[in-house]
């Protein structure tokens, strides 16, 4: 059995980690680096680095900041925010991150999800999905969730594994930040049709809630920032009661 991962993830502002609440009333976290290389000593599987205000800002990744943080970790992450083109990805890649999420401009030139997964291999392409409830109807939001699209969520995500991505990161805007669960119905929606491993991104608050994003949300990983980042739950504590649940994860 593929153990489950266990994923911080730090949005990174102005070189700060942030955290909010549905996306929004955002407070400091402390430094990236030094949070990503304490997370990476405390047995997290990987980290997500996403720089929240780079697609709104219209301005790249911070690729010096993917060089720092390749120099102080030694786990695999993942770097993601204004990401858009074959020369952005090669710079996050040659700096040292071994995975790059795209979502705006992934919405925006789906095409561009093809040519990615055949220029550096599926392998390094994570395609992230932030979605919000509408009426009933899952929609696909952009520039960090500032902007909504007509585009449904599970036919989205269909596409996308179709056009060569290797993994999805599901984040649900309605859960983000509210420690009240994951979106675990939708997550086991998207899980049950696809093959590509999704991670489920929004709402932890126990660890109970992680458990039941594997079992009810059928998520191959979950990941979280604020109980992490405020040393709510402690990653070593959080992964031993895991395998004590029987949920199968890497423990040191």
């Amino acid at each position: 059995m593929l153990t489950k991962r266990i994923i911080p993830c730090l949005d990174v502002k102005d070189g700060k980690t942030v955290k909010g609440v549905n996306f929004e009333n955002l407070r400091d976290a402390g430094d990236p680096v030094e949070l990503g290389a304490l997370y990476s000593q405390q047995g997290a599987d990987e980290l997500v680095f996403l720089d929240i205000t780079a697609t709104l800002e219209k301005r790249g990744t911070l690729v010096e900041l993917v060089r720092k943080v390749a120099a102080n970790i030694n786990i695999p992450f993942t770097i993601g925010g204004g990401i858009s083109s074959i020369e952005d990805v090669s710079a996050c890649l040659n700096a040292g991150a071994d995975k790059v999420s795209i979502n705006s401009s992934a919405v925006k030139n789906p095409a561009l999800i093809d040519s990615l997964a055949r220029e550096f291999g599926s392998q390094c392409i994570v395609v992230a999905i932030d979605t919000r409830n509408n009426q009933g109807i899952d929609l696909v939001h952009t520039h960090g969730g500032t902007k909504a699209t007509a585009i449904q969520t599970i036919p989205w995500a269909i596409e996308v594994q179709e056009r060569g991505a290797g993994e999805i990161l599901l984040t649900s805007m309605d859960h983000d930040g509210t420690k009240a669960g994951f979106a675990n119905v939708l997550t086991s929606s998207i899980s049950h049709r696809l093959q590509i491993p999704i991670i489920a991104s929004g709402g932890a608050g126990n660890m109970q809630h992680f458990v039941d994003v594997f079992t009810q949300g059928a998520a191959d990983a979950a990941l979280a920032a604020s109980i992490f980042h405020f040393k709510e739950i402690e990653i070593p504590t959080l992964k031993h009661w895991l395998a004590d649940q029987g949920v199968s994860v890497r423990t040191n």
